[in-house]
């Protein structure tokens, strides 16, 4: 019998138009031979919407105008269940899987991971705690820390901390370095600071993101990155790296690719290669990842590797990242589904 998976996306989140374009991606890759797929949208607002439409109104942000049904997902653990609130009535209908298909604070960061959660429902990616704490880059860098891999140095402000504290913590940590909020994704309000006069501006559109910003040591050496999937035996995709001509890999970057490139695999040997994945994959455990995640590092010149982040839900369109290491792995878009979607299963 089919199996009914919830494809979640959208979400109150800057991150909002990068679900859309994932989401439509996953969709697409399903097997309608094995899942029968509910679509339920978030809009930028927070409301929660079943779509009847087509999938491609996702691609062009137009599926909340139009076959769209007031809906949540029920808490209640005895119906495992999207409620809809229709004109004539409640209609329930019975999910046996969810997939979050969501990006930065209000959807990778456990929040719905913990909604799933609570309504008994089997999910797709990462739990509360490791969404959570994969969100959070001070207490991801200390539990990576823990466990055995290098971070780089950095402080923690809070809106209570000393005005005097961002210009000592970065007379320590010395220029240029990084003004980030604790908690947000896709370089949202992230600064590189080369001189003490930029310091204030950054802390400041930083805070807009988040209550808590962290101040960074920057390093020296290019930023690679490893896919992961899997809960008890893992797969590891092959290691990429970013070549930058300028400044850093922030939102436009990401998604433009317009001065940057994205090598894979990596223009790296074979041990530095094999020790970036066995670094990622003591990441991944260390912050109880199961499902996939994206492990984000930097490879110093003196071959020292450094944790970044790691991303729970990374982006997921066809020329994503994370779905192009795992195509050097031997594992193609729909392929990765699968396992996701039956790993969720078990």
């Amino acid at each position: 019998m089919k199996k009914t998976v919830a494809v979640i996306f959208g979400g109150c989140s800057p991150e909002y138009p990068v679900s859309l374009q994932s989401a439509a991606s996953v969709i697409a890759h399903i097997d309608r031979d094995c899942y029968e797929i509910v679509l339920l949208g978030i809009t930028r607002d927070g409301a929660w919407y079943r779509y009847y439409g087509d999938p491609a109104g996702l691609a062009d942000d137009t599926w909340h105008t139009h076959d769209c049904i007031p809906a949540v997902l029920s808490p209640d653990r005895t119906k495992q269940a999207v409620i809809e609130f229709t004109e004539t009535g409640i209609k329930q209908t019975r999910i046996d899987l969810a997939f979050p298909v969501l990006h930065g604070q209000n959807g990778e960061d456990g929040t719905v991971q913990g909604l799933i959660a609570l309504a008994g429902i089997p999910l797709v990616g990462c739990g509360v705690l490791s969404s959570a704490l994969c969100m959070d880059k001070d207490r991801a860098h200390k539990l990576a820390s823990l466990a055995g891999v290098k971070v780089p140095r950095s402080v923690t402000l809070t809106g209570y901390s000393d005005p005097i504290l961002p210009r000592k913590a970065a007379d320590d940590l010395g220029y240029p370095l990084f003004v980030k909020p604790v908690r947000a994704g896709s370089s949202f309000g992230i600064t590189k600071v080369s001189q003490a006069s930029e310091l204030n501006t950054a802390v400041q559109l930083a805070f807009l993101y988040d209550d808590r910003v962290i101040i960074e040591q920057a390093i020296d050496g290019f930023e690679v990155g490893c896919a992961v999937l899997g809960c008890d035996v893992l797969t590891v995709g092959a290691v990429d790296e970013i070549e930058l001509a300028d400044g850093f890999f922030d939102y436009k970057e990401k998604y433009t690719l317009e001065t940057s490139e994205i090598h894979c695999p990596a223009r790296i040997d074979h041990e530095t290669a094999q020790r970036i994945k066995d670094t990622a994959q003591t990441i991944y455990r260390a912050l109880d990842c199961r499902g996939f995640a994206r492990v984000d590092l930097f490879l110093t010149p003196g071959n020292e590797i450094v944790f970044n982040e790691v991303n729970t839900i990374p982006g997921f369109t066809t020329h994503s990242r994370y779905p192009n290491m795992m195509k050097h792995a031997g594992l193609d878009f729909g392929q990765i589904i699968q396992r996701l979607l039956r790993e969720a299963e078990l």
